[in-house]
């Protein structure tokens, strides 16, 4: 596969990866390199990583707790005191070898640590390979609500080899694919189609997908890195699907949902939107409903549970003078941005989104 060109970085892909880091790292350009990881990242991936790279530049390991709980400025606290303790200076790289927690919050760390110092994505899950770690958002949770601080910076590169995949449960792969699908959705229907018998995808398949996923989430990213206009169409589920996921995150009583499980449903109320709206067809939405309830489980959802998230969706970072935002549809592959729904709308959707 070949590189795919940023706004001001590249991506490399399975083997151009390594290649890529050797030659950065051969050269007198680093005092020291810091790899972040997880739990997880640390005992399936790190061995392998360190394997391939080739530096006498001294490494340091800093592990974190995994999960989304640990997304917060107390975590920064500890890895910007670590890297202190550890001799870190301007001249250090920070490299995130994780899934979205550890690249948001490792870039973050990164861009905020002696007032910036290069960083480099290495995702190691499918939903961090197609969508966290490409863009340049960088930011962590306030509390239950998601990535409420945090800054737009690029990296200086993402490495994206898809060996990693390999250690990934079934649920974690259906997580990370609800970003391709969005992809498609959004952006090119084509790509959406391809997705409609995914028993027949095979391992080589799935890579020519994730290399396409994230040709167009950048070029999405390249025409407006800041978010004020195009870039937007990558929020389609976001809007329901982030305040459903930070409500069962912070309630004891339901059971966390992964972040495409919760985008998922959010991209089905949303398309449902769409077509009360007047924007796309009936067709079209049941034909995403019908294939994203085929791929997750329904969850379900009392009066009091749709009331509570629809408080949530007031702290979305997209919204604008306290009134919140959507993405909707006009078809498959073509959005708009900007729009307005009343909550009787939204109690609607929920409602068809469980029959």
């Amino acid at each position: 596969m070949q590189t795919i060109k940023a706004n001001h970085y590249e991506i490399f892909f399975n083997e151009n990866c390594y290649q890529y880091l050797a030659e950065l790292l051969t050269t007198d350009r680093y005092s020291k390199v810091f790899v972040i990881v997880d739990e997880n990242t640390s005992q399936y991936c790190l061995p392998a990583f360190l394997s391939q790279l080739v530096t006498e530049i001294t490494i340091e390991i800093i592990e974190l707790e995994a999960g989304e709980q640990h997304k917060n400025i107390a975590t920064c606290l500890e890895v910007w005191q670590a890297m202190t303790d550890l001799g870190g200076d301007r001249k250090s790289i920070v490299l995130n070898l994780g899934g979205g927690v550890v690249t948001d919050l490792g870039s973050f760390v990164a861009c905020t640590f002696k007032r910036g110092i290069d960083f480099i994505n290495i995702p190691t899950t499918l939903l961090s390979m197609v969508d966290a770690s490409v863009g340049g958002k960088n930011g962590v949770d306030l509390g239950n609500l998601k990535n409420q601080i945090g800054i737009i910076r690029e990296p200086k590169a993402v490495l994206i080899d898809t060996a990693f995949l390999s250690s990934l449960s079934s649920r974690e792969m259906r997580s990370g694919l609800a970003e391709m699908l969005k992809h498609g959705i959004i952006a090119d229907k084509t790509y959406w189609d391809k997705f409609k018998n995914l028993k027949d995808l095979s391992t080589e398949d799935l890579d020519t997908l994730i290399y396409q996923s994230v040709e167009i989430k950048n070029s999405i990213v390249s025409e407006d890195l800041t978010e004020n206009g195009i870039r937007k169409a990558l929020n389609f589920g976001h809007t329901l699907g982030h305040a459903i996921e930070s409500y069962f995150l912070e309630n004891e009583n339901k059971e966390n949902l992964l972040h495409g499980e919760a985008i998922a449903i959010g991209m089905i109320l949303e398309a449902y939107l769409s077509t009360v709206k007047g924007f796309l067809t009936n067709e079209e939405y049941q034909e995403i409903k019908y294939h994203l309830n085929d791929i997750y489980e329904i969850v379900d959802f009392d009066e009091k549970d749709i009331q509570n998230i629809i408080d949530l969706m007031i702290y979305d970072k997209k919204n604008e003078f306290g009134k919140v935002q959507f993405v909707l549809l006009e078809s498959i592959g073509k959005i708009k941005i900007n729009q307005f729904c009343d909550n009787d709308l939204i109690y609607n959707a929920f409602e068809d989104y469980q029959k």
